[in-house]
């Protein structure tokens, strides 16, 4: 794919989370590499609101000069340029990273437990599939980002305890299309407790067959999301891609 429609699919992906208010404001970050990038990425700039965001806005951290972007945090969030710089560098399979705090999934890290059990199709889809980083020591300074990409490991998912939730994934649609469904989990499992009954959870084989199925679905159900998204933004406002 080339790099116009790379950027362009995670301005699509800007325009629609915060069109399901997955954002906060001008906080979180969402970033993707090119192909042989080794290291460099785009990312949102400081201040933008995601409901904005266009292609052309994306800014480019290259690695060779990620500690001087780290001194301008008018350019850049240094939170971002640490947490992506890092996991981008250390996970090769992070091509895109996806960091909100989302309602329902950061209510899920703000449990004790945050297990997400398998009663429905959609928590059932990441049964196992979640890696949980309990290590919170702030906003994603010093080594905490080194951490966080040790904790990820071979997952799509990480759910970040006191904090929010992370997907990363070899392309802009895999990585929202992870993180649209997660959320969706969370807001099930949640809505689900507070209803204060006992829940019926599937047995382990039911929810890793089911979590199976989801990944060896017949087509790219990711890559269908996200163009069905851009063409209702290419009908409503096809000015994130400029």
């Amino acid at each position: 794919m080339e790099r116009s429609e790379i950027l362009n699919d995670l301005a699509a992906v800007f325009r629609w989370t915060a069109r399901l208010n997955m954002h906060e404001g001008i906080a979180n970050h969402l970033s993707v590499c090119l192909p042989d990038s080794n290291g460099s990425f785009y990312v949102n700039g400081t201040g933008m609101h995601f409901s904005k965001i266009k292609a052309s806005d994306l800014i480019l951290v290259e690695d060779e000069k990620v500690e001087e972007m780290k001194k301008k945090p008018e350019i850049v969030d240094p939170t971002a340029i640490n947490i992506h710089g890092t996991i981008h560098k250390k996970v090769p399979n992070a091509k895109c990273i996806l960091h909100v705090h989302s309602k329902y999934a950061t209510a899920l890290s703000c449990l004790k437990d945050p297990t997400l059990p398998p009663i429905d199709q959609n928590t059932m889809r990441f049964y196992n599939r979640v890696a949980v980083f309990n290590d919170f020591g702030g906003l994603g300074f010093e080594d905490e980002s080194e951490k966080m990409a040790s904790c990820i490991g071979n997952h799509n998912t990480l759910l970040l305890a006191n904090h929010g939730i992370l997907t990363a994934a070899p392309t802009v649609a895999q990585a929202f299309d992870d993180l649209f469904y997660s959320e969706k989990a969370c807001e099930t499992y949640i809505t689900a407790l507070s209803t204060g009954k006992e829940l019926n959870i599937a047995s382990s084989e039911v929810a890793e067959k089911t979590a199976q199925d989801w990944e060896n679905y017949s087509t790219n159900l990711g890559e269908l999301h996200l163009k069905a998204i851009r063409s209702i933004l290419d009908s409503e406002d096809p000015t994130y891609k400029n």
